[in-house]
């Protein structure tokens, strides 16, 4: 396989949500997908993008993607909150997840964040298994919280 990984551009955006929506699947939420293309086209090429992403390519199909945003801490200060990283069904256990992992942890080094955080869902041991071999840490004690509006 001759995979790149690249910044993702507007043109990348229905591939990103299918990928976005085969996650969804595995993570067994489909129904919680609710963004459109023209959403995502929105708040990441718009007046004022909320979120950057990079894509796993080969003869421009995309194959992964990984989607973050800059977070601050008051502590730590600037850091990267990975959202979503994923590479097709068909295609994993090929390197591109490491690739996409690697790229992300690479733009935390350009940008000098001082964190890079993101979420595995308990039940997920292949992903945890994964995130284990760049020696991350894993919270306990932390409650995630949200409120849907």
């Amino acid at each position: 396989m001759n995979v790149q990984i690249r910044k993702g551009i507007q043109a990348d955006i229905p591939q990103v949500l299918n990928l976005v929506k085969e996650l969804a699947l595995y993570e067994k939420a489909p129904e919680q997908v609710i963004t459109t293309t023209e959403q995502m086209i929105e708040d990441g090429f718009g007046a004022n993008p909320t979120y950057q992403f990079l894509v796993a390519v080969e003869n421009n199909r995309v194959l992964g993607t990984a989607v973050y945003f800059i977070k601050y801490s008051t502590w730590k200060g600037k850091g990267i909150y990975l959202d979503d990283i994923v590479v097709q069904e068909k295609h994993r256990n090929k390197g591109i997840g490491k690739k996409l992992f690697e790229a992300v942890i690479a733009e935390c080094k350009l940008q000098k964040c001082k964190q890079l955080h993101w979420q595995v869902l308990d039940w997920n041991t292949p992903a945890i298994n994964f995130y284990k071999k760049y020696k991350a840490e894993f919270d306990k004690g932390w409650i995630n919280c949200k409120i849907h509006f």
